[in-house]
């Protein structure tokens, strides 16, 4: 499966739009998380918990997409974008989505 950003595959052509293929995931904080990344807010620098939250968030987001894609039939994604929101004081979500499609 091909996952790109751009409109197109160089060398490839896009023969079928498929529709949308979207993943997504909510995540909360822990509240042992929080209690390091105040502390760590003190004295400055990254808070590694959440940047790990983060990054795991975005690969299940990005996994759920890529089998929303192929239910489609999809031999890739274009025009991948992310976005997130906050659902709730201390809740988010991750969402990857793009445009599923045949080439040829």
């Amino acid at each position: 499966m091909i996952i790109t950003t751009t409109e197109n595959i160089p060398g490839k052509e896009v023969t079928e739009i498929l529709g949308i293929a979207r993943g997504s995931t909510v995540r909360a904080r822990n509240v042992g998380r929080d209690i390091f990344a105040g502390l760590k807010n003190l004295v400055g620098g990254e808070i590694t918990e959440y940047t790990r939250l983060q990054a795991e968030s975005r690969e299940q987001a990005l996994q759920r997409m890529i089998e929303d894609a192929e239910s489609l039939g999809a031999d890739a994604v274009i025009n991948v974008r992310m976005g997130t929101s906050m659902i709730m004081q201390g809740t988010s979500e991750l969402l990857v989505y793009g445009t599923a499609v045949k080439l040829g």
